[in-house]
């Protein structure tokens, strides 16, 4: 059993933002903090005040997380990028909206008293008898994580220990976040003042300025006598908040989209019938009956709920050996609906859904091999591209060499050209994919082919088939990944806007050839008549494109090999860093990192000098036993992380790897995370900064072997569609959808059986439908009933803990 927090984000937009440039605007992103840790920036939108992102993120939480955070910031190229805000938004206030936040919220001022972060160890306790006089004792033995508030990267924390208007304070740990005091301090126990608290408050020392607040914790002392003794880790709070010299929505607001989910997982023996069930609903020995619960799944589904249903499913079936089959009903339901062939797949269906799914699954390095080579030609040329007469800028199309503006025909003239060059070097490229595209993508292609040909085969609709597979292939999968690239992972940014102009346009032109129909476009659009002879060759060679994908053929070894290893997922991640590994030595005081091409494969993390030669260096992956980030001040980047391993000898060597960007970073710590989530001989704690000059730059302790100053976060990651299949948790989730409507299936149920039988149908084969249904409302109910044995197996042992703890 295991218990999962996923949070879904999406940073949707800004408004009103205030001015922090010379020019009259900003350049606002977002960073996104768990519990202060930084773990996602958005792009840079320059130049404006009312900033659209559009970006979206799962994120796999520890349970025990507190707080959510978007601070807004302007980017600055020649100076510390500025504050504009924050949105922070607790675990309890998304607890309590399960269906989720979508909505406007106002920025607020940061507030340093108000941000802080780390844990406090402390023990408390009543001491005395009936003879002598009671003492309240406050033993400060140590505190973690702390904010950093010198420019040297470290505070200089103090404890200062208020109750019934005494203080006592500690020693001052000079620049440390991981202070040790080791200190007791005792109260004399006023009994007449039971309501009066006993606070513990850390402060950073500073020598000419005032101490900064680094948080607090206050005690009940009537809890406290009941207890008699209380000891842990106390997460540090903020101060009263002080009134805001901004008034409210004066520094602007964000659109946000939010939802928690808290699983508990069971072990995977609970899950097995309702997975057998749902195997059965789509394996071959239907023989063509009628697979009931695929299709009640399909008639019940909310459109709310559809995509993530959808998501489930084919991870699902992906994880059985079995998502061709459970497409292949899926196409076989649309298809029996549809009368009309020019509505194929063009609604949100279920089956339309999947199929979006199981492309971004298994197709995506498909993607970014078939795409990134004209996106980031496009991106760098940032040519000038338009042929709508109503938008073409002239100032902008000014040639020099003529001394005069280009008048607005040779624009669109040479727009033009530019369009058809960058659609026939894309439609090229397509055409070569055949060769490459996964294997298990073919096949589905092929069968949805053959379905739409048996279901149209009237001559009149010999188009059908291949707008079939191009409404997916280019109106759901290319066109909206060259519209949006950083969507899709092929730019760290967004385009800006005469690069976004070009990329709209190109993508236009591929619907265009996607619907196998240059008049239709061109009768909306009549701007778009110049591009109608590169559309209509690009049409021939689409079909000619989709012809040899549906045939998947592999008479070529290169072919078949270049298909099995993006099928096979042989290469996780890859990609250029610097890198700097350690045995035994210390951080020498120069840069020490050199540029390696690092593959994250399934059982091991190598580099070499290039992309193509051969390894020079394996880490194997059930050796890591820490994933974490590095202090900023250790490197001077804040974007380098460490892979802590053990060798066989026991000895611990240390990689070290810094990235281009935030971002980056983040994907390398999730993706390594999710790749030794199985890794027992993990570590709980490790120093965030290095060893040099004989002692940790975290924690200034002088012992090398010392077992580290800070708890590990392998719990944060963000997901990714090459995310290691969790079968588990995919049957949890669509357990919890089958259980919410159970009832809307039992009656859609019955419903359907009329509909098909009349109203006396044969007893033996309704009694068999019947049985189906009943033999999936009981897998519910006994995973019910297992999910409820936890919860109060959950209950005991925290009664029994509160029973010990008072005792």
């Amino acid at each position: 059993m295991a218990k999962r927090s996923t949070l879904f984000i999406r940073i949707v937009e800004g408004k009103n933002l205030p001015i922090k440039d010379i020019t009259g605007s900003s350049d606002p992103y977002c960073i996104v903090r768990i519990d202060n840790e930084a773990i996602i920036r958005t792009a840079t939108i320059w130049k404006t005040l009312s900033p659209f992102w559009g970006e979206e993120y799962n994120v796999h939480l520890p349970p025990t997380f507190h707080t959510v955070s978007f601070h807004v910031m302007d980017e600055d190229s020649l100076s510390r990028d500025d504050v504009i805000g924050k949105v922070s938004i607790s675990k309890e206030a998304l607890s309590a909206k399960p269906q989720g936040i979508d909505g406007w919220m106002n920025l607020t001022e940061i507030d340093p008293d108000e941000e802080v972060q780390g844990e406090i160890h402390l023990q408390i306790s009543v001491v005395g008898d009936g003879d002598t006089p009671r003492k309240l004792r406050c033993q400060i033995l140590e505190a973690r994580d702390l904010a950093k508030k010198d420019r040297n990267g470290a505070s200089d924390p103090f404890v200062r220990v208020r109750y019934n208007g005494k203080t006592h304070e500690s020693a001052v740990v000079k620049k440390s976040c991981y202070p040790r005091w080791n200190e007791s301090f005792e109260f004399e126990l006023d009994d007449t003042l039971p309501e009066s608290p006993l606070s513990v408050e850390v402060w950073d020392w500073d020598l000419v300025s005032r101490n900064d607040f680094l948080g607090k914790v206050l005690f009940n002392i009537n809890r406290l006598q009941s207890a008699q003794q209380e000891e842990g880790w106390f997460r540090l709070g903020p101060d009263k908040p002080k009134h805001s010299q901004y008034d409210e929505g004066t520094l602007g607001s964000l659109r946000l989209q939010l939802k928690l989910r808290d699983e508990t997982v069971l072990p995977s023996s609970c899950y097995q019938p309702l997975t057998e069930l749902l195997c059965q609903s789509v394996g071959p020995h239907l023989n063509g009956n009628w697979p009931d619960l695929i299709m009640l799944i399909d008639e019940t589904t909310t459109a709310e709920s559809r995509q993530e249903v959808a998501n489930n499913l084919v991870k699902l079936f992906l994880g059985q050996g079995l998502v061709k089959e459970f497409l292949d009903v899926l196409f076989k339901l649309e298809l029996d609906k549809t009368t009309e062939p020019n509505t194929l797949f063009r609604s949100n269906s279920l089956a339309s859904k999947s199929m979006e799914s199981f492309l971004k699954v298994t197709g995506m390095q498909y993607l970014h091999r078939l795409l990134g080579p004209i996106v980031n030609r496009i991106f760098e040329e940032k040519k000038y591209v338009e042929l709508d007469p109503n938008k073409v800028e002239l100032k902008e199309a000014g040639c020099a060499g003529l001394h005069r503006l280009q008048t607005e025909a040779d624009v669109i003239q040479q727009s033009s050209s530019l369009l058809q060059s960058y659609l026939s070097e894309l439609l090229n490229a397509i055409q070569q994919s055949a060769l490459y595209c996964p294997l298990v993508l073919c096949q589905v292609f092929q069968q949805l082919y053959q379905r739409v040909q048996a279901r149209f085969p009237d001559p009149e609709y010999r188009k059908v088939k291949f707008i079939a597979v191009t409404s997916f292939l280019c109106l759901r999968f290319i066109s909206p990944a060259i519209m949006s690239p950083k969507l899709f992972h092929l730019r760290e940014k967004h385009a800006d806007a005469r690069t976004s102009r070009t990329l709209l346009l190109l993508a236009k032109a591929v619907q265009t050839i996607g619907n196998l129909d240059t008049l239709a476009c061109c009768s909306k659009e009549p701007w778009m008549v110049p591009l109608q002879p590169a559309i209509q060759q690009g049409i021939d060679q689409l079909k000619d494109f989709i012809t040899k994908l549906v045939t998947c053929e592999d008479t070529d070894d290169l072919g078949l090999q270049a298909r099995m290893n993006l099928q096979c997922g042989t290469m996780e991640k890859e990609g250029f860093l610097f890198l700097h590994r350690i045995k035994d030595k210390c951080i020498p005081m120069t840069s020490p990192f050199k540029k390696y091409y690092v593959t994250l494969s399934k059982d091991t993390l190598s580099y070499s000098r290039t992309q193509h030669s051969k390894k020079s260096s394996f880490i194997a992956l059930p050796k890591i036993r820490a994933v974490e980030k590095v202090e900023e001040k250790s490197f001077g980047s804040a974007n380098v992380m460490q892979i802590i391993s053990s060798e066989d000898s026991g000895q611990l060597d240390t990689l070290y790897l810094d990235c281009k960007s935030v971002n980056e970073l983040n994907h390398w710590l999730s993706a390594l995370r999710k790749a030794c989530s199985h890794n027992t001989n993990t570590m709980s704690h490790y120093h965030p900064g290095v060893y040099k000059a004989d002692r940790w730059s975290c924690c200034h302790q002088k012992e090398k072997t010392d077992p580290g100053c800070d708890k590990t976060r392998h719990g944060v990651t963000l997901q990714e569609w090459y995310d290691p299949l969790d079968p588990d948790l995919e049957a949890q989730l669509i357990y919890r959808h089958l259980s919410g409507v159970q009832q809307a299936m039992r009656e859609k149920y019955y419903e359907l059986i009329k509909e098909e039988e009349g109203e006396d149908p044969e007893l033996e084969k309704g009694q068999k439908r019947l049985d189906s249904v009943t033999r999936l409302l009981s897998v519910l109910r006994d995973l019910h009933d297992a999910h409820a044995a936890v919860e109060e197996e959950e209950r005991s042992k925290n009664k029994n803990f509160f029973l010990e703890l008072q005792t």
